[in-house]
């Protein structure tokens, strides 16, 4: 298939850039910037995508740039993803991730679309672990603007112009090509620049008992593959995707220390309201298409990782 992948110099999109080569597709990836080497050490840029993948330049906000296809399928990932950082700027996230993907919508001719959606759009929930039924109820602009695109995705396919498929997604983690999560507001890249040296302490809010479960960036990618090739002109499905297994915050360092051999030490601060436990029923994933991770164990996300992070600051 012709593929296009929305954010594909990101730490995700360039994950399921990758995974749909090795898949026999022939993918272009949009991005904002241009691609290229750093001249001082022969090293691919982080706006870079995978080999095999030609990059087109455009922004979701400008449709007239948007490349118009025909494309089989797109694998939307380009958004902004964090969730307290929407709080204060709830109008640029409902613009960058819903008006952006009906652009999209709008822009390019596809088949099929698989869009990159959250498990914040669950907000509260009553039921763990959290089935895709799981009434919606997002508690941040973030989630609000996911799940906002989420039914523009899934409307569209109601009336037959494409097949769809929305992947809500929990905590991402590890590396694909030694490319390490750069968002360090995020607990595991957090935990291990501490143990790096490169941050003094890491503040964990609360308790510590906050039990969150953990993905391999590379099992995510091979969801939206498998995704992609089975959905059909007019469908509409919703899947979450996850390890299925949790793990307490305090778990989590006592792994990263376990891996790297080195001490992470915490600052405790005032527990913030968050939801005590956040962990995904897949089973329906795992059902219908086929999908199981291979590399989500904890200690092996926290290696790769590592690796990836002490590759890049050497």
């Amino acid at each position: 298939m012709r593929v296009l992948v929305t954010g594909a110099a990101g730490y995700i999109g360039y994950a399921v850039g990758r995974r749909l080569v090795a898949a026999g597709h022939d993918v272009d990836g949009l991005v904002r910037r241009e691609t290229g080497m750093r001249a001082d050490a022969g090293l691919r840029r982080d706006a870079d995508v995978p080999d095999g993948i030609r990059p087109v330049r455009g922004d979701l906000l400008d449709p007239d740039g948007l490349p118009e296809g025909p494309y089989d399928g797109v694998c939307h990932l380009a958004a902004l993803t964090r969730v307290r950082e929407s709080f204060d700027a709830p109008l640029r996230y409902f613009t960058a991730n819903v008006q952006g993907t009906v652009n999209l919508l709008e822009a390019v001719d596809a088949d099929r679309v698989v869009y990159g959606s959250t498990a914040a759009v669950y907000g509260t929930p009553e039921r763990q672990p959290i089935p895709e039924s799981e009434h919606t109820a997002p508690t941040s602009p973030y989630g609000a603007s996911k799940l906002a695109a989420e039914q523009a995705v899934r409307y569209h396919a109601r009336t037959g112009a494409i097949g769809a498929v929305v992947l809500r997604t929990f905590n991402v983690a590890g590396s694909v090509d030694g490319r390490a999560d750069p968002d360090e507001t995020r607990l595991i890249p957090k935990a291990l620049a501490v143990a790096a040296g490169h941050e003094p302490h890491l503040e964990i809010n609360g308790d510590g008992l906050a039990v969150r479960e953990y993905l391999h960036v590379d099992d995510l990618a091979a969801a939206y593959v498998r995704a992609l090739e089975a959905v059909r002109p007019g469908e509409e499905r919703v899947y979450n995707v996850g390890s299925g297994a949790g793990a307490a915050v305090h778990e989590v360092v006592a792994a990263v220390e376990e891996v790297t051999g080195r001490p992470v030490p915490t600052l405790r601060r005032p527990a913030r309201p968050e939801v005590p436990v956040l962990i995904c029923d897949a089973s329906a994933v795992r059902a219908e298409l086929g999908w199981r991770p291979e590399r989500s164990a904890l200690p092996d996300v926290i290696a790769c990782s590592w690796n990836a992070l002490t590759r890049i600051r050497d």
